[in-house]
């Protein structure tokens, strides 16, 4: 079994952008080692006489116009009409994405 390092974990955390705890990098070690090892074992799957395939079911056109229906349109009071937290007849949100500290 592939055995990944902690700083393995770590480097892998910080591309995400994640920040992990001793006890979640013990963890991801355990489990991205599992996944490195399933991947080897795809590795020796013998792919030569398999043709590539984009799509398995064999259809085709299955794409429809795109119309707008009137029965569905909400004006804008009427979207806007469940929330009380509004700006200038927007929706507003908390932020989801925020600077976050380098330790």
């Amino acid at each position: 079994m592939t055995k990944l390092s902690e700083n393995d974990v770590i480097h892998v955390a910080t591309l995400a952008k994640l920040e992990l705890t001793p006890e979640e990098i013990k963890k991801f070690q355990k489990q991205l080692s599992k996944v490195v090892d399933y991947i080897a074992e795809l590795q020796e799957v013998d792919i030569e006489k398999v043709e590539p395939t984009s799509q398995t079911t064999g259809l085709s056109g299955v794409y429809r116009t795109d119309e707008i229906n009137p029965q569905y349109l909400l004006s804008q009071e009427e979207a806007i009409s469940g929330k009380d937290d509004t700006v200038n007849g927007l929706f507003k949100v908390e932020a989801i994405l925020k600077e976050r500290k380098k330790k």
